[in-house]
C-alpha cells in the first residue's frame, strides 16, 4: 500500500510540474502577443482609462417635430426620415448653445447606428 501511495504521489508531482510548465509557457505567449500588439498599434495601451461618452436618444422625434413646428406637421407623415434628422440637428444646436452659455466645452456629433 505504501508503494502505491508513493507511486501515486510521484505521478501527481509530475502532473503538477507539467501543468506549472504549461502555465509558464502560456504567460510567455501572452506577454509576447501584448508586446507585438503594442509595437504594431501605437494606440494600444492597457493602462489607458476608457472614455466616458454621453449618448442622447430622442424617443419620439416625430411627435417633437409636430409639437414644435407647423411645417413639420405636414412633412412628418410624408418624409419621416428627414424630419427625424432635422429634429436631431436642432436638439444638437440647442444643447451646444446651452453648454456654451454654461462655459462647458463639448464636442457634439450625430452617429447613425
Amino acid at each position: 500500500m505504501a508503494t502505491f501511495l508513493l507511486i501515486l504521489s510521484l505521478l501527481l508531482a509530475v502532473f503538477s510540474g507539467v501543468l506549472c510548465w504549461q502555465v509558464i509557457e502560456q504567460r510567455k505567449i501572452v506577454a509576447h502577443a501584448i508586446t507585438e500588439t503594442k509595437q504594431k498599434d501605437p494606440l494600444f495601451d492597457l493602462d489607458k482609462k476608457p472614455e466616458l461618452i454621453l449618448t442622447l436618444k430622442v424617443l419620439n422625434p416625430i411627435d417633437v417635430a409636430k409639437r414644435e413646428s407647423r411645417s413639420a406637421r405636414v412633412l412628418a407623415d410624408k418624409l419621416p426620415v428627414m424630419v427625424r434628422k432635422l429634429v436631431y440637428q436642432e436638439v444638437m444646436k440647442e444643447l451646444e448653445v446651452e453648454m456654451v452659455e454654461r462655459g462647458i466645452d463639448v464636442e457634439l456629433n450625430i452617429e447613425y447606428r
